[in-house]
């Protein structure tokens, strides 16, 4: 199953445009299915987090995987309404909201572009559950996280 056009241009609007929060961050989407979100950041010079070594900040790395397990819910429910018209699906985000988020931290994150990546394990009718990984680009693992939402 593939979302029309219009649903992952006016997600995709909606994550990186109308959250003012990801544009702080970069995160830039690549693909959204129903199964799986991706999407990337540029290193910037604002994102360091150790001048001396140009690493990553960590606030930077868990509130982008935040954001793409709250991304991977979307396309999740979206995909459980496809009924619905793509307009109608987007009004069903307005409760989603983070109630649990882990992030393992498992290497230094110091390269010119992360490659994020998140999919649901569970969508209830009240609550999802997610998993979110964090890579350089060539596919080394900087961190993972998962993470519970409130969906209704």
């Amino acid at each position: 199953m593939n979302f029309e056009p219009d649903f992952v241009a006016d997600l995709k609007r909606l994550f990186e445009e109308r959250v003012l929060f990801n544009q702080v961050l970069g995160l830039k989407i690549d693909r959204i299915e129903p199964e799986l979100v991706t999407a990337h950041i540029d290193m910037r010079r604002e994102l360091v987090g150790h001048f001396g070594y140009n690493r990553l900040h960590g606030g930077v790395i868990s509130a982008s995987l935040d954001s793409m397990g709250g991304l991977a819910v979307m396309a999740a429910i979206g995909a459980r309404h496809m009924d619905e018209a793509p307009e109608q699906r987007l009004h069903r985000f307005g409760r989603l909201g983070t109630i649990d988020l882990r992030i393992d931290y498992l290497r230094a994150a110091i390269g010119e572009r992360f490659v994020l990546s998140a999919e649901v394990l569970r969508l209830g009718s009240r609550v999802a559950s997610t998993r979110m990984m964090f890579r350089g680009m060539h596919e080394e693992l900087f961190a993972t996280g998962a993470a519970a939402y409130i969906v209704s």
